[in-house]
């Protein structure tokens, strides 16, 4: 066998994207796709949106990278940006969702050792979670898919179950350096923690001098109708992770904190070539220039609940097929009684509707975060023909 010159390391469908317009993407035959997945969560403005291209295009006619040895206008203006939104008091740019969680990690340990405490080095983790795909990342999951093949793992990792606030304070003991949660598991299948788990988690954190640490690469960025969902909740973290839609497609990152938090955080502890480059910056820019502003926020918080109140009333008619519906804003989750994958590419192949798998047998439902009227109607009836001629699985 010959290996493809792209690494394959992913199962790669049929659709094959060369064209964006809107919540539209058009492959290379001109046939035209819903698209409901945006890049797994990431194209927060859609495609070809004229905002953020400008913003990219001017950026990069004047410049577009230099190292981190010297000052960072572009750089300094965003992080002030975000921490006039946020609870956090510094940041750093990475180029993806792993990295900021890597950062993330590094921020907790630091936060601990360069008080001298050496033994605090390990963060407790939930089940089912995904955090990225880099080796302390895989290692901060209990997902043994993402570790085949990687041995050994990173150590400093301890499991509990999610929404499991006894187990978590079960597993506190003299290594424990903090807590790292997806306030809502993503790729764990829209599942939210409860209020009173990430409540718990905080006054946990707050008790025994730990940090806590929300991943909210995919929950952020006003994916689920507020900026960060920890809003939501009320609980503010010591440290949070975002990526995805802050770049509304271009790759960023970054890891925020508190000034507490990031005690350890000092010069020469961490960096990155590309972290923060001006491109980047002009991206985010641009983005919170529509995400951020309280109508726009409405207006996702409007448009999920039409969704999901359509979806909870539509289901009904499929009690063969859909369990339930899970989710907040635009960032929603179908649980089905089949596999998802089957029905994933019946809804891609059969009905041109693009939506992402999950585990626990969910569908995720991630649109543009700009999705209008005119594309709703289209879903569901997209989604009503898919489920209308599925084909039904066979007995077990």
């Amino acid at each position: 066998m010959t290996i493809t010159p792209l690494m394959p390391v992913y199962p790669r469908c049929g659709v094959r994207p060369v064209r964006g317009e809107h919540c539209h993407l058009i492959d290379e035959s001109g046939a035209r796709y819903l698209d409901f997945a945006s890049g797994i969560a990431v194209n927060a403005l859609g495609h070809s949106h004229p905002g953020l291209i400008g913003a990219i295009q001017r950026q990069a006619a004047t410049l577009m990278h230099v190292s981190n040895l010297y000052g960072s206008p572009q750089g300094e203006h965003l992080a002030q940006r975000l921490v006039d939104l946020t609870f956090a008091d510094t940041v750093f740019f990475t180029n993806s969702g792993a990295e900021a969680v890597e950062a993330a990690i590094k921020t907790a340990r630091a936060y601990h050792q360069s008080a001298g405490n050496t033994d605090r080095f390990e963060l407790i983790t939930f089940n089912n979670a995904f955090h990225g795909r880099t080796m302390a990342t895989i290692s901060a999951s209990n997902q043994e898919k993402m570790h085949k093949g990687f041995a050994p793992l990173l150590p400093g990792f301890r499991y509990v179950a999610f929404d499991d606030l006894e187990g978590a304070r079960a597993a506190i003991g003299p290594h424990t350096a903090g807590f790292l949660v997806e306030p809502i598991q993503g790729e764990g299948g829209i599942r939210a923690g409860s209020p009173a788990f990430l409540e718990g988690l905080r006054d946990l954190a707050d008790a025994h001098d730990l940090l806590l640490v929300f991943d909210e690469v995919q929950t952020g960025v006003a994916r689920t109708g507020t900026l960060f969902v920890h809003e939501q909740y009320e609980v503010t973290p010591d440290v949070m992770a975002i990526a995805k839609g802050i770049g509304g497609g271009f790759p960023l990152g970054a890891c925020l904190a508190s000034e507490k938090a990031a005690r350890g955080m000092t010069f020469g502890t961490h960096g990155s070539t590309y972290g923060g480059n001006p491109l980047a910056m002009a991206a985010a820019e641009a983005v919170l220039d529509v995400v951020a502003e309280a109508a726009f926020l409405e207006g996702v918080r409007a448009k999920g609940e039409r969704i999901r109140a359509g979806l909870a009333q539509f289901i009904g008619n499929y009690p063969e097929l859909f369990e339930e519906v899970r989710g907040t804003g635009l960032m929603l989750g179908l649980k089905l009684k089949v596999e998802p994958r089957a029905f994933m590419e019946h809804l891609r192949d059969a009905h041109g509707l693009l939506t992402v798998a999950a585990g626990d047998k969910t569908l995720r439902l991630l649109p543009p975060l700009v999705i209008g009227d005119a594309e709703i109607d289209e879903f569901f009836e997209k989604l009503s023909a898919a489920s209308a001629d599925f084909p039904a699985p066979e007995p077990a």
